[in-house]
């Protein structure tokens, strides 16, 4: 069972004040968590995270871990903006993009972003797009194949396919890269990969470091560069269904530096600084989705219609994923019936919850959809004219706070040129 951060009696008072549907947001377990994951690196001295800024691209919660001490990892031209208004400077802001445009690595460079290439091409792009090579660069691996993972000591299987995915360099082609980027002055460099989503094993972060420490010094003798990072990536990920254990941060933290001390120390490479880009790590669990139920259907199935829908939420219906659904006030109540829970968009795969059992459901109740904080709002859109629901922060001292306004028809209409 999913407890929620937030009561019924707090629900029920933020609800007299900000209609449904909206996000909410628990400061308190975010500040919390960027904490662990800064205790779970701080053998490395160099060590910083930089939030996926792509999961929550809320200005409010960026500040939020700006203050506990992480960056912002960004990938398009607005997040870097949104980076640089919140108050991001410099190397406190990675751009990992692909497909970049030269507007993109000109906004990068001038904020003095640390700049990850995901194509041997690049390389000369980059030159051409701001005139220079910077001092550090980054290149992204990719190891193509199929990652994979056994089941061992956590009973839990990882399977990812980085040859089918379009991000990243081969390994002759990230060697050339770094070459090249050598001969045109860059003086340091990192190296990054990512090779499999939501992985709630212990295993994979450890295993994925020891890829990259080993191509990191194998680069260093092939190349003579002065490979200074490593960019772990993101792929750490969060118990969506209530059966699933979270994964341990500081037992990986420790796993990952064993590997460090028996790959990179040997190598003359003590002096590597480690990163991550983490975002459903950082996030998800600290956000929900609150929705109040409208109507019910009784044909061939039951049915629970509530006011949010698939735009709001679209991970459960565009790749089925779970998401736990609560019945505020009713968590202790028996889960008697059975429901697909839905919203009102003009498509069947609206759907929260297939099947679901929960407690027997009365209009009015509210919902709360569980582990929302990352790619939940960030995803939203307009189909059938639907509105994007507000953003709200419960605060650590309990009073809430409005990040973000529903959008209002007026919003939906401006753009458009009659």
């Amino acid at each position: 069972m999913k407890k929620p951060f937030v009561t019924k009696q707090q629900l029920d008072e933020i609800t007299a004040r900000h209609p449904t549907p909206f996000h909410l947001y628990d400061e308190t377990g975010i500040r919390a968590n960027a904490r662990r994951v800064n205790a779970a690196f701080a053998w490395n001295g160099g060590f910083k995270e930089y939030f996926a800024v792509k999961a929550t691209p809320t200005p409010r919660l960026l500040n939020i871990l700006r203050e506990e001490g992480c960056g912002a990892d960004c990938s398009s031209l607005t997040e870097l903006m949104m980076a640089e208004r919140c108050g991001f400077r410099g190397s406190e802001i990675m751009f990992t993009s692909n497909n970049t445009l030269a507007e993109e690595y000109r906004l990068a460079h001038r904020l003095g972003a640390v700049i990850n290439l995901d194509d041997l091409t690049h390389v000369d792009f980059l030159r051409q797009s701001i005139g220079c090579v910077p001092e550090t660069v980054f290149c992204r691996y990719n190891p193509g194949g199929v990652f994979t993972l056994g089941a061992g000591k956590d009973g839990v299987q990882v399977m990812d396919s980085p040859g089918e995915a379009k991000y990243g360099m081969t390994r002759p082609q990230i060697a050339q890269a770094l070459r090249q980027l050598k001969d045109m002055g860059a003086k340091t460099f990192g190296i990054h990969a990512f090779l499999a989503s939501n992985t709630i094993s212990n295993d994979y972060y450890p295993e994925l470091a020891a890829i990259l420490f080993r191509l990191a010094a194998e680069l260093k003798q092939e190349t003579g560069c002065h490979i200074r990072y490593i960019n772990l990536s993101g792929g750490i990920g969060v118990p969506y269904r209530p059966e699933e254990e979270a994964v341990d941060i500081a037992r990986i933290g420790q796993e990952v530096q064993r590997r460090y001390e028996e790959i990179l120390v040997p190598a003359g490479m003590g002096d590597v600084q480690l990163c991550s880009e983490l975002g459903r790590f950082m996030m998800a669990p600290y956000g929900c989705l609150v929705t109040r139920v409208l109507h019910f259907k009784h044909i061939y199935k039951e049915y629970a219609g509530v006011d949010a829908c698939a735009a709001d939420l679209m991970r459960p219906a565009v790749y089925g994923a779970y998401h736990h659904i609560t019945a505020s006030g009713k968590e202790d109540a028996p889960c008697t019936c059975r429901y697909d829970v839905t919203g009102s968009l003009c498509e069947n795969c609206d759907k929260f919850a297939v099947d679901r059992e929960l407690p027997e459901l009365q209009r009015g109740d509210l919902l709360i959809i569980h582990d929302t904080g990352a790619h939940g709002h960030s995803m939203g859109y307009n189909y059938n004219g639907k509105l994007r629901s507000a953003e709200l922060l419960l605060r650590a001292d309990g009073t809430v706070e409005l990040m973000r306004r529903a959008e209002t028809p007026e919003d939906y209409f401006a753009t458009l040129v009659w």
